[in-house]
């Protein structure tokens, strides 16, 4: 036998009432979370685009993405360690720091679309690129290391 004897229907009324009642006297301001999220965001972003642009200088190699066959050093280094494309991933960093100072999810959904587009139009060609110049060297770097993280 049951001990409740309220119908169902009454008590998700009454906790949408009281729901109603907090959320009314206790509005939650996100406008400081939205800025440190989106300021942690953008920050992350400009590290790995800095870091990345690092690693490309100090082994005095090309930081062109629309001329990859003119690499010169296949980086492994630094930041390359982590991600094969520390500075496309920074941009995604910077775009989802956006997205979240827009606050818009479906702003958002668009840092989704970015890395779909820059890895079908511009990483799988720099890829197939620097395969042919690094060779097996390249091989095993992928086979280390994630595209994005």
């Amino acid at each position: 036998m049951l001990n409740n004897k309220i119908p169902p229907i009454i008590v998700v009324v009454f906790f949408a009432i009281v729901m109603a009642v907090i959320a009314h006297y206790s509005v939650i301001d996100f406008t400081a979370f939205i800025f440190y999220a989106a300021t942690i965001l953008l920050a992350i972003g400009c590290v790995f685009c800095i870091a990345g642009v690092v690693s490309f200088r100090l082994a005095k190699t090309t930081v062109n993405p629309r001329k990859p066959e003119q690499a010169s050093e296949l980086v492994t280094t630094g930041i390359y360690r982590f991600s094969r494309n520390p500075m496309y991933l920074g941009f995604a960093f910077i775009l989802a720091a956006w997205g979240v100072w827009l606050a818009s999810l479906w702003a958002l959904l668009c840092v989704i679309a970015f890395i779909g587009y820059l890895t079908w139009f511009q990483i799988i060609p720099e890829e197939r690129e620097l395969q042919k110049i690094f060779g097996k060297a390249y091989s095993d770097y992928k086979l280390q290391v994630k595209r994005w993280l």
